[in-house]
């Protein structure tokens, strides 16, 4: 794998990160995976306050894997989720995190199949500080309080063989003008599935559904139709 780069710098109070040499091939998956980046020409960047507590290992980390997230998100890779999963719940366990699936990992663990991208998680303001705590080794982004999250209040993103990314305290207004699957809505209805032993939480499958037919997604309507029976 070549091509991708990376560099840091501070300026101003503000320590950025930045990824380049993006390829064609991963454009698209750029696009997604640094959905909350800044771009400026070839680069896409982020800023984070000037020493933010474990930023030197968060940048390790975006640095040293990069390249291969983009090339997962862009299937070019394979995506270890079953194995970055039971880490997740092997480490969660017997500890107060909170966390719940939403997307296709919340299908994938009925049963469903699909390939997950990555792992979206929804939790609490609290537990979204803890998952920080627990995967302090992996962040690839600081988890930080954001006010003006547009998802939630805190956002988080570790990388072990695969993405996991967190959000904390959706926001109400993200179940307007229809109800989403990792929205207050969601966690009012949650399901428990028993996945390699592990009891897990999901959303609804008739939310679930809702949220795929408004985004067009067909193939993964006819799935959610099967698990529904």
């Amino acid at each position: 794998m070549t091509g991708v780069t990376t560099r840091r710098w501070t300026e101003a109070g503000t320590t950025w990160f930045a990824v380049g040499g993006v390829g064609p091939e991963l454009a698209a998956a750029a696009e997604g995976v640094l959905m909350d980046y800044e771009r400026d020409g070839g680069e896409w960047r982020r800023g984070y306050p000037a020493g933010t507590p474990g930023l030197d290992t968060c940048w390790r980390n975006f640095a040293g894997w990069a390249e291969l997230m983009l090339r997962q998100a862009a299937r070019l890779e394979p995506v270890p989720w079953r194995e970055t999963l039971r880490e997740l719940c092997r480490r969660t366990s017997g500890r107060e995190s909170s966390w719940w699936l939403a997307g296709s990992t919340a299908l994938a663990v009925r049963g469903a199949s699909v390939e997950p991208g990555d792992i979206d998680l929804v939790c609490s303001g609290e537990g979204a500080v803890r998952l920080g705590a627990i995967f302090a080794d992996e962040l690839i982004e600081p988890v930080a309080y954001d006010s003006d999250g547009f998802l939630g209040d805190y956002w988080g993103r570790a990388f072990l063989g695969a993405r996991l990314e967190w959000v904390g305290a959706p926001q109400a207004g993200v179940d307007s003008p229809a109800p989403v699957d990792f929205g207050p809505v969601a966690a009012s209805r949650l399901e428990t599935v028993t996945w390699e032993g592990w009891p897990l939480r999901v959303p609804p499958l008739d939310l679930q559904r809702a949220v795929s037919q408004r985004r067009g997604l067909t193939a993964r309507v006819a799935l959610i139709d099967g698990l529904m029976g």
